[in-house]
Formats: structure tokens, C-alpha cells, sequence
């Protein structure tokens, strides 16, 4: 079976093998769906909101320059889900045509990519602020903290980039249209030698998606965070800080969102050695540890960063009181008084 986010292997129909159970098939893709479509709801609604404090109603600093593009790679990843939530209903028959085909899965990938490197650069920074406090006066500067987003999001488009040329449809058994990755570089999917040639491709794919999007950033992120620990002990820092607690759970969740989902793609290389029950069970898991990461992060920093659900609140209730303003003359005077003070008093750098 094809799994329904941005894979990177080749695959076929779920019902083009007649070993498989087509219940357990069901089940799991069902299951799999409406993790999709709680992602969607719950990630649109919590991104925005993020976005919306973190762009309007927080003092622009490095530090929410980060957790802007890090929430807008969420954003990004929960709105492509609907596409990919419809595939899996529709039993793997894509119906949105080729060119869809390629650009949904690289954008999807393109923000995994961006999320990585991101949460990456984050504990670099922090690991600087902490270690290397006069070069980081000098040095951490709001021009050069664009160019570093800048730098991500194109790396990770390069990254991505793959998906234009491998990802394409293919007519399956029972006239169902698969979204799949065709590693033989071929129109020959049977060819021996071809499909020899694809998978060393998709391997050496593989390898460089874990390696550049799992395992460098998270030894990366862990080697930072214990530096920083250790020299919070060392000069006797409060552990409760609210910047210390919003990195580690992000730590977290990177950990627990995208481990199974390498080691789903890990097994997809020996699949025929693999039990069918076995991977059906590994895509629901992953499917949500990803729904997880990209929808239930920003909620996670939320609630662990005091400040920032401080200005949330303050925000919401504002901009609540405003609704309720009969017209818009009565509302004038408001928002240059007490309304206007309290908008601007929100305006707080983030943790």
C-alpha cells in the first residue's frame, strides 16, 4: 500500500497485490483518513491563531522570526492533508492529475524539510545566546536571521526538489490512478535492470532524508539543549525557564513525530520481509506522530511558553470586545483610548 503523505519509495495499489487483507487494508486506511482530517482542523485553527499573535501582537525579534517560519511550515503541511485524506477515502485513485501529483508532494516534503532545519537553527541559537553571549550581541541580528529562513526554505525546496521528477501517476490494477514515486528513471516499471537501478535510487533518497532530515538535526538539537542544561546548572539558571521548556518540547515532538516515520519508509525497502499487519500498524502510528507535530506543536508551545499565552489571551479578548462594537464610529474612539493601549501593551517579545 502507497503511504498517504509524502512518501519515498515505489509503491503500488493496495489491491495490485492479492496477498494483502483488503480489511485490514480498510482499516487502516480509514483510521488513517480521519487522523488526516482531525490534523486539518486542529492545525488550521492553531497555526492560524499562532501566526496571528506571533505576527501581530508580539515585538518582532530573532527569536519570533524563527516560530514564524517554523509555524508557517506547520500551516503549510496541514493544508496540503485534505489532498492526501481524499487519496486515502478513494481507496489510493488520485483524481487531482499529474501536475498535482508532483507539486503537493514536494510542497508537503518542502515543509518537512523547512520544520527540521528550522527547529535545528533554533537550538543553535539558543546554544549561542547561552555560550557565546558577546559574539551573539554582535552577531544575532535581525537581517542575517532572514537570510539564515531564507537559506532553509530554499535548501529545503532543493531537497524536495526530487518529487518533480520521480512523483508521477500510474494506472493500476482495477483502473485505479496512483500518486507514486517511479524510481526507474523509466516507463518500464517490470524492466529487471531498471528496477535494479531504482531501488539503489531510492535508497540512496532514503539515506539522505534520514540522514539530512532526522538524524544530523536531531543529534544537532539534543548536543545543543545538553550544552545549554549543563551551563544552566553551571551558573545555577532556573531549569523552569519559559525559552528552555518551549525548545525541549520541541525537541520532543521532533523526536516523536518523524522517528516513525523514517522507520516506515526504512521497512518499506524490505517490505516483502515485513508482515502486512506490521506495516499497516507502523502507517497509523507515524501517520499520528506526524499529525501530532505538525497540528499539536504550536498548541505544545502554548501552553509552555507563559508570556506568549499571557499576550494569546490578552489578544483574544481584545479582539473579541471589538466584534461586539456597535459601528464604527463608537469603535473609533475606543481603539485610539483604552482598546488602542491594550493592543499595543500585547505587543511583547515572545518567551
Amino acid at each position: 500500500e502507497c503511504p498517504l503523505l509524502h512518501s519515498s519509495h515505489v509503491c503500488y495499489s493496495p489491491l495490485a497485490n492479492s496477498s494483502k487483507t483488503p480489511e485490514t487494508m480498510k482499516t487502516s486506511h480509514l483510521a488513517s483518513a480521519v487522523l488526516l482530517f482531525i490534523t486539518f482542523l486542529v492545525g488550521v485553527v492553531g497555526n492560524g491563531l499562532y501566526l496571528w499573535v506571533l505576527g501581530l501582537k508580539m515585538r518582532r525579534t530573532v527569536t519570533t522570526l524563527w516560530f514564524l517560519h517554523l509555524v508557517s511550515c506547520y500551516l503549510l503541511f496541514t493544508l496540503l492533508i485534505p489532498f492526501f485524506a481524499i487519496y486515502i477515502l478513494l481507496d489510493f485513485h488520485w483524481v487531482f492529475g499529474m501536475a498535482a501529483c508532483k507539486l503537493l508532494n514536494a510542497f508537503i516534503s518542502m515543509g518537512m524539510f523547512s520544520s527540521v532545519f528550522l527547529l535545528t537553527l533554533i537550538s543553535l541559537d539558543r546554544y549561542t545566546l547561552i555560550h557565546h553571549p558577546i559574539w551573539s550581541r554582535n552577531h544575532r541580528t535581525m537581517p542575517r536571521a532572514w537570510k539564515l529562513a531564507v537559506g532553509v526554505w530554499l535548501a529545503s525546496f532543493g531537497l524536495s526538489a526530487p518529487y518533480l521528477a520521480f512523483r508521477e501517476t500510474h494506472v493500476v490494477d482495477g483502473g485505479r490512478i496512483a500518486c507514486i514515486n517511479n524510481y526507474n528513471i523509466s516507463g518500464d516499471w517490470n524492466g529487471t535492470k531498471t528496477q535494479d537501478l531504482g531501488r539503489r535510487v531510492h535508497l540512496a533518497i532514503f539515506m539522505v532524508r534520514f540522514l539530512l532530515g532526522f538524524l544530523m538535526p536531531f543529534c544537532t538539537i539534543v548536543g545543543c539543549y545538553v550544552c545549554v542544561g549543563l551551563k544552566m546548572k553551571e551558573k545555577k539558571l532556573a531549569w523552569a525557564g519559559k525559552p528552555f521548556k518551549v525548545m525541549v518540547a520541541a525537541m520532543v515532538s521532533f523526536f516523536i513525530g518523524w522517528l516513525p516515520y523514517h522507520l516506515f519508509h526504512g521497512l518499506k525497502l524490505y517490505e516483502k520481509e515485513v508482515p502486512e499487519s506490521v506495516m499497516g500498524a507502523l502507517l497509523v502510528i507515524y501517520t499520528f506522530t506526524s499529525c501530532f507535530n505538525a497540528s499539536f506543536s504550536p498548541i505544545l508551545y502554548l501552553f509552555v511558553g507563559e508570556k506568549f499565552w499571557k499576550v494569546f489571551r490578552t489578544s483574544l479578548f481584545t479582539l473579541v470586545k471589538a466584534a461586539f462594537v456597535d459601528d464604527l464610529s463608537s469603535s473609533a474612539p475606543v481603539s485610539s483610548g483604552r482598546h488602542g493601549s491594550e493592543v499595543k501593551n500585547t505587543k511583547q517579545e515572545m518567551v
